[in-house]
């Protein structure tokens, strides 16, 4: 029944997409169940979830497990960017538009949760956390409070601007066993200095959800900037930045959204555009004339004033074509495989002898676990996985773990959480 949707759709679909024929006649044979987000799908519904696989070129010869740190992009995708940099190379010409613009930043409102011109494209996470940092009107002595888990993307843009303007970053450990005592932990550090928060919605390091709404009821009540890095979350499970309550919020095209590399997502409020300096200005980051004599020019009125300079177009219509994936598929749909993948795995992590780092509250799970193996080291256990069970897995130094970290999305499978479990198991075993 899906295969016979998927194609059905084929035509419609792709020919809307791209804007022409496919570069590949393979990508043609798939397409996306655009009328899975209307309704639920089941996380174990195998036929389902074997044809989204098929959308993806990722080699059936290893198990790949670490979106968390680089997405694998579906076919479509491919094409989609392939098929836009031979049509704009044939004529030389950037290819960009408002229309287009206007119209991808619709489907990824519809990802975050916001406006249109609340976003600026990026090349990624960084990039957004950057604008950010630098952007906000901090003096010294102005105190950050941040995680000890941050990405180093997100860590170093925070600690150049301690050391150049002298501001204070003050930091707390996440709490593992409830999401309250994460709010508490915050709520401890703010002083009559403390000016803003730094959090990210899901840690890099043990694939902790932590409470960012509750946090952003507690920065609004102390009147605190409020900034999320949101690149292990976006495309992960369903987000609403408005009724997160933040100020900005980062995320990366090239991880759980499936997108091209070298592409990003930043949201800014629309009442915090004026209070996040854009510090880097170019073509794009004005609105209507300027005049370098006497010095007038106006920045955009959108989101669009952090952006600057030629942006590839092949790449974000590439990200144009991810995010009708996700949406097609369905968010919700999305998280619920997801989740169930990590709980099958934490359930059967449970009972061999690792000790699982990441958070023991449901409210708090993700779709990625970190555990350490109680006789072997982080090293030596992901070579093992490696050579003998063919998974790819990411190990995990930040936060001062040394620990090996799982990451499942749409095209991971339960029989492939099994094979995680054996590999664990089998390295145990091998010990003995």
């Amino acid at each position: 029944m899906y295969r016979r949707i998927f194609l059905q759709n084929t035509g419609r679909v792709l020919a809307g997409l791209l804007g022409g024929p496919l570069l590949s006649k393979r990508s043609s044979h798939f397409n996306l169940p655009f009328d899975a987000a209307e309704r639920v799908i089941d996380p174990r519904d195998e036929a389902f979830w074997a044809l989204v696989r098929e959308q993806f070129p990722l080699t059936k010869e290893r198990i790949y497990l670490n979106t968390g740190g680089l997405g694998a992009s579906p076919h479509v995708v491919v094409a989609a960017l392939q098929n836009k940099i031979n049509e704009l190379e044939r004529i030389s010409e950037t290819g960009h538009s408002e229309e287009l613009w206007q119209s991808i930043k619709e489907k990824a409102g519809k990802i975050l949760g916001c406006k249109a011109e609340e976003i600026a494209y990026t090349r990624n996470a960084t990039e957004g956390c950057a604008i950010v940092c630098n952007g906000l009107p901090l003096q010294r002595g102005d105190e950050v409070i941040t995680t000890t888990h941050e990405h180093v993307g997100n860590t170093l843009s925070w600690l150049g601007r301690q050391k150049r303007d002298g501001i204070v970053m003050k930091t707390f450990e996440p709490a593992v066993f409830s999401a309250q005592q994460n709010v508490e932990r915050i709520a401890q550090r703010i002083t009559k200095r403390t000016r803003a928060l730094s959090i990210p919605h899901i840690t890099t390091s043990t694939g902790q959800i932590l409470p960012v709404k509750q946090i952003g009821e507690l920065a609004a009540a102390h009147k605190l900037w409020y900034f999320v890095d949101g690149a292990q979350a976006a495309g992960m499970l369903p987000i609403n930045v408005h009724e997160i309550g933040c100020h900005a919020y980062a995320t990366s095209g090239h991880k759980w959204l499936l997108g091209p590399k070298g592409t990003g997502l930043l949201y800014v409020r629309e009442n915090a555009l004026d209070l996040i300096e854009a510090k880097h200005l170019g073509g794009y980051s004005n609105a209507g004339e300027f005049d370098m004599v006497s010095g007038v020019f106006q920045l955009h009125p959108s989101a669009q004033r952090y952006e600057y300079g030629t942006v590839s177009t092949p790449l974000f219509v590439g990200l144009s074509a991810a995010l009708d994936f996700l949406l097609g598929i369905g968010m919700q749909n999305v998280w619920r495989h997801n989740f169930a993948l990590a709980t099958t795995l934490r359930e059967g992590l449970r009972k061999l002898e690792v000790e699982i780092n990441s958070p023991q509250s449901p409210e708090e799970y993700s779709a990625m676990i970190t555990f350490t193996h109680k006789r072997m080291a982080r090293d030596p256990l992901i070579k093992f996985l490696a050579e003998k069970y063919f998974l790819r897995t990411r190990g995990i130094y930040e936060g001062g773990l040394n620990a090996v970290r799982i990451s499942l999305h749409v095209y991971n499978s339960f029989a492939e959480v099994e094979r995680v479990l054996e590999g664990v198991q089998a390295a145990t075993e091998q010990l003995e």
